[in-house]
């Protein structure tokens, strides 16, 4: 087959990733000293970008996977280019163009090589769309391996709060969990014939089940790290500590997202025999399903309780977002139709909700204060000083906690019924990890924006003759946008549900078709 544009117009989402690397290529060619240029520049792409992704996601509504390119790239090997969409893609795509759009406006104020800065962003939002759109495994693996560069950099030049440590750190992480990827990948590749490299015909090979029980982990673990399941999620906070704002968002809200969607879409749809009962127990538990429903469930429970004890503002919002990536991890492992759909919006609502809680915390609230220890904020008054910040997070902290009328509920809700049909002691133990989240969230807001200790001498100087900036409109538009995104899919999640229903069903039927 050779087909570089289908005539359906969903086919345009491939320019997603074509104008991303473009406006990366043409961002590192502009000029240094032009940083209002190189920010318009990069607002343009993103815009454009998210464009393309909604004009895809409308499009595709009531149709399946649509091939988008089919290029033969190595006859040899049987690698093509091919880059295709169902519901699952078109919905983090969705995802991808709107963290893209939020996280160039909370980046205004970068004036440290502005342009480098932009281009760098770019070729991760290249990476990340390319990761989500590739039907070949291989292609999915270089892109996939492309996204682990510019986070480097990113974190490393234009971060904070060692930098260069957290910056190591997850490039380590993550090329360990894409050597274990890889391991796998090859092994599949090779016990399938070498004929091919596509999903569709590795998902088709009919893998012996004794490959697929040792390969399976394998495979899901290397993604997983990505997604930062326990106890492999030590990069996660770190780095989102370290990075800056859209970088923290990107890392959140959709980097996370690529090791999800890889455990979705190649651990288990490649490998759905690895999840079958190993014949004997250990310790109550008798296969990897259990095992990895464990390591989520602990995930839960471990990243809210650590965001609890915290003392920095912007650790409290890196664990909890790793307590909520478990709920992603829980939705794959109960294998059901209900349960699986609610991962995949899970995926969307958190990408949302935490690039929403970063941005607050990391851009309006630091850049203002310069400080995310929250015993200094509590001596603030912020909710007097910065009241659009203050009810921004108020907002934004209700809908992490799953407040009804946010996408958070919904999919949440989706997870955890799953979940009950297959063991009610998860859901007993994810609803440990719930209650403590409103803990961890209401402790946050109450010591940086409404303390009640009284200021000292200092901070009542400061507040008389230091102001803090007023809030610009790049911080407003970014917050209305992720907040109306949250608020729109909480209370009309059919919109979502209607592309992601028939692709899960799809994918837990027989793998990828």
């Amino acid at each position: 087959m050779f087909s570089i544009l289908h005539p359906n117009s969903v086919s345009l989402l491939a320019w997603t990733i074509y104008l991303s690397f473009a406006g990366a290529v043409l961002l590192a060619l502009m000029p240094r000293g032009k940083p209002a240029l190189s920010r318009w520049l990069a607002l343009a792409f993103a815009v454009a970008g998210l464009a393309l992704a909604v004009q895809g996601f409308v499009v595709g509504m009531g149709q399946g996977r649509v091939t988008l390119v089919d290029l033969v790239w190595v006859p040899s090997m049987g690698i093509r280019f091919l880059l295709a969409a169902d519901g699952i893609s078109r919905v983090l795509v969705l995802l991808t163009g709107l963290a893209a759009v939020a996280g160039v406006l909370f980046s205004w104020n970068i004036d440290l090589r502005t342009n480098e800065f932009f281009a760098f962003y770019f070729a991760l939002i290249g990476a990340v769309y390319g990761v989500f759109l590739s039907f070949d495994l291989f292609l999915l693996f270089v892109f996939y391996e492309i996204a682990i560069v510019p986070k480097y950099f990113l974190i490393a030049i234009w971060g904070s709060t060692r930098r260069e440590y957290a910056a190591m750190k997850l490039v380590i992480y993550s090329f360990a969990g894409s050597a274990m990827v890889l391991i796998g990948l090859l092994a599949a590749y090779t016990t399938a014939g070498s004929h091919s490299t596509g999903l569709v015909e590795l998902a088709h090979a009919g893998l012996p089940i004794s490959f697929q029980l040792w390969c399976f982990p394998l495979v899901f673990t290397g993604f997983a790290i990505l997604a930062g399941m326990w106890p492999f999620h030590t990069w996660a906070p770190t780095g989102h500590v370290a990075a800056p704002t859209a970088a923290s968002m990107l890392l959140a809200g959709v980097v996370m997202k690529l090791g999800a969607y890889g455990c979705l879409r190649v651990g288990i749809a490649l490998f759905p025999r690895g999840l079958d009962p190993w014949g004997f127990s250990f310790i109550g538990i008798g296969s990897w399903r259990g095992v990895f429903a464990l390591l989520a469930l602990v995930g839960i429970v471990y990243g809210a309780l650590a965001a609890l004890a915290q003392s920095d503002f912007k650790f409290v919002i890196g664990y909890s977002s790793v307590s909520h990536m478990g709920f992603v991890l829980l939705g794959l492992m109960t294998l059901n139709q209900i349960g699986v759909t609610g991962a995949v919006l899970q995926m969307f609502s958190h990408g949302i909700i935490a690039g929403l809680l970063f941005a607050i915390v990391g851009r309006i609230v630091y850049v203002r204060t310069h400080t995310r220890q929250l015993a200094e904020l509590e001596t603030m008054h912020l909710s007097k000083r910065m009241p659009f910040a203050a009810a921004a997070f108020v907002v934004a902290g209700m809908a992490s906690i799953g407040l009804p009328g946010f996408s958070g509920f919904v999919a949440e809700l989706q997870v955890l019924i799953g979940a009950w049909k297959v063991n009610h002691w998860w859901v007993a133990a994810a609803g440990i990890g719930l209650v403590v989240s409103v803990a961890y969230i209401w402790r946050a807001m109450q010591k940086a924006f409404f303390s009640d200790l009284l200021p000292s001498a200092h901070v009542l100087e400061q507040e008389h003759n230091h102001a803090f900036a007023a809030i610009t409109w790049p911080e407003v538009t970014g917050v209305v946008l992720l907040v109306g995104v949250s608020l729109f899919v909480g209370l009309y999640p059919k919109i979502l549900l209607d592309a992601i229903d028939p692709a899960v069903k799809t994918l837990l039927a027989g793998g990828v078709q």
